[in-house]
C-alpha cells in the first residue's frame, strides 16, 4: 500500500554542506570507536567504510564480551541481516547495555516484515531505544506497522511513499528514522531532511546500505543530534557514490572507488 506523506521536507542537504564538512572533520579528529554487530556478508566492507571515513571499527560479537565492549564503545550498530538465534541473544544484550550506559546506537532492521523471526527480534530491539533506525522503504513500512515486507532485503516501495510511516515511527519510538532510497529522508517526526544524489549502482554492491548504518553510528558521538548524524552520513555517502560511479567500470571497481572517495572527500582545499 502506498502511503501519502503528510510530513513536509523542511530542508535538503548535499555535499559540501558546511555542517557536514565540520562534522566529518570532527569524526576524523575523534575517530570514534564504533561497535558493529552486523551481518556476515558485509562485515569486511563495513569495517573498510568506517576506516575510510575516519572512524575506528570493531566487530565484537561474542555474548560473553558484548556487554563489556558496548560499555567502552562510543557508538553501536545492530544490523539483523543474517540473524541467527545466537545473534539475537547477542543483539538484545548489546541493545540493553547500550540503553543502560547511554551509548548511542543504530538499528538496521534488514528485511523486517519479510520474515517473522527477524521482525519479532526487531520489535524487541526497538524497546531499547535506538538513537536511529535506518532502513529502506519496505523495512520502515513494516516496522512502523503500515505493512511492507520487501523482496528479501530489497525494497518494493519508494522512499517518498514511506515518508509518512517514517515520521510516525520516529514519533512512536523517539528515534530518528533514516529512510534510504533514490532520495534519502531523515526525520525525527517533525523535521525532515532530504538527501538527493548517490547512484543506482550503489544498490548493486553488497554492503553499501548496511555500511551506511555503521557510518551513521560513527557520527552519533561527534554530532549534537541523531538527526544531524544521520544527515551527515547520508550526504557523504551520496557524494562518494556519485563520484565513485564516474570513475568505475562496473560494480567491482565501484567498490574500490567508493572507499577511495570516502577516504579523500573533504581533503581538497
Amino acid at each position: 500500500m502506498s502511503i501519502e506523506p503528510e510530513l513536509k521536507v523542511t530542508g535538503s542537504q548535499v555535499w559540501p554542506n558546511p555542517e557536514v564538512v565540520d562534522d566529518l572533520a570532527r569524526l576524523r579528529q575523534v575517530a570514534p570507536l564504533t561497535h558493529c554487530i552486523t551481518n556476515m556478508v558485509v562485515t569486511n566492507f563495513t569495517a573498510n567504510v568506517l576506516l575510510a571515513a575516519g572512524a575506528s571499527p570493531a566487530m565484537v560479537v561474542t555474548i560473553e564480551e558484548v556487554a563489556d565492549f558496548v560499555s567502552i564503545a562510543q557508538a553501536l550498530l545492530i544490523n539483523v541481516g543474517t540473524i541467527t538465534t545466537i545473534d539475537a541473544r547477542v543483539m538484545l544484550k548489546a541493545a540493553a547495555t547500550a540503553q543502560l550506559t547511554g551509548t548511542p546506537w543504530v538499528l538496521d532492521p534488514v528485511a523486517a516484515g519479510a520474515l517473522k523471526f527477524r521482525t519479532e527480534i526487531v520489535n524487541e530491539l526497538i524497546k531499547f531505544k535506538p538513537s536511529v533506525i535506518r532502513g529502506n522503504a519496505s523495512e520502515i513500512l513494516a516496522v512502523s506497522g503500515f505493512g511492507g515486507g520487501g523482496k528479501g532485503v530489497d525494497s518494493t516501495a519508494s522512499s517518498f511513499a514511506a515518508l509518512h510511516a517514517a515520521g510516525q515511527l520516529a514519533l512512536m519510538t523517539g528515534a530518528v528514522v533514516a529512510l534510504s532510497g533514490e532520495v534519502d529522508y531523515i526525520t525525527d517526526g517533525k523535521e525532515v531532511i532530504s538527501v538527493p544524489g548517490g547512484h543506482e549502482i550503489m544498490t548493486k554492491v553488497t554492503g553499501v546500505g548496511c555500511s551506511l548504518g555503521a557510518l551513521i553510528a560513527a557520527f552519533l558521538p561527534v554530532t549534537p543530534t541523531p538527526l544531524r548524524a544521520a544527515a551527515a552520513a547520508s550526504v557523504i555517502f551520496a557524494a562518494a557514490g556519485e563520484n565513485a560511479f564516474k570513475h568505475a567500470r562496473g560494480t567491482g571497481s565501484f567498490s574500490v572507488e567508493f572507499l577511495d572517495q570516502l577516504s579523500t572527500i573533504g581533503n581538497q582545499g
